[in-house]
């Protein structure tokens, strides 16, 4: 059975951490680059991919030489909320976001399934051995694609700037069903 090893990695740190950034460029620090660096450096991998926004694809070019970029690994688009301090926000409105990202997005922004989609088959185009520098909703994305996570399961761990997530993707997940006992 074919499989593929990807890396997943959360770009590096910026001005706004803390905030709700999605499509909204901001730069990465030079210290969010150094720590990408230093996390790829115990990466195995022959290709780099990243999200078009320049605080994934100026830490993937730090990383690589040569890399593409994909705007279907960009973040979720936060809409009226993007680049804001979610203590500014009505709590209300961002609890229920939170509870359901399809039910209540964010004003003017992206479902949580528009994410979990344009993710999904971004994901599915990668071959093996591929870096993906990309951003905390599209790898939590990733892995409600790739491993059935619900909302709830893909927030419940977290994902620190120039944290990696590591996935190996079998190209028919049927049959590995059919193998469980």
């Amino acid at each position: 059975m074919a499989s593929r090893a990807v890396h997943l990695m959360r770009h590096g740190a910026t001005a706004l951490n803390g905030h709700l950034v999605g499509h909204e460029d901001v730069p990465v620090t030079a210290e969010g680059i150094a720590a990408c660096l230093a996390a790829a450096d115990t990466l195995a991998f022959t290709r780099v991919v990243s999200s078009d926004l320049s605080r994934a694809a100026d830490c993937a070019a730090a990383i690589g030489a040569t890399f593409r970029r994909d705007a279907r690994w960009r973040e979720l688009d936060f809409g009226a909320w993007d680049g804001c301090d979610p203590a500014t926000l009505d709590a209300a409105a961002l609890a229920d976001f939170w509870r359901d990202p399809d039910a209540a997005p964010p004003p003017g922004g992206e479902r949580w399934s528009a994410l979990v989609a344009r993710v999904g088959a971004a994901l599915h185009d990668l071959d093996d051995g591929t870096l993906v520098v990309t951003h905390g909703g599209a790898i939590r994305a990733a892995l409600a694609g790739a491993c059935g996570f619900d909302v709830r399961q893909a927030w419940a761990f977290a994902l620190p700037c120039a944290s990696v997530v590591s996935l190996r993707l079998w190209e028919d997940a049927a049959q590995i069903v059919a193998l469980r006992p």
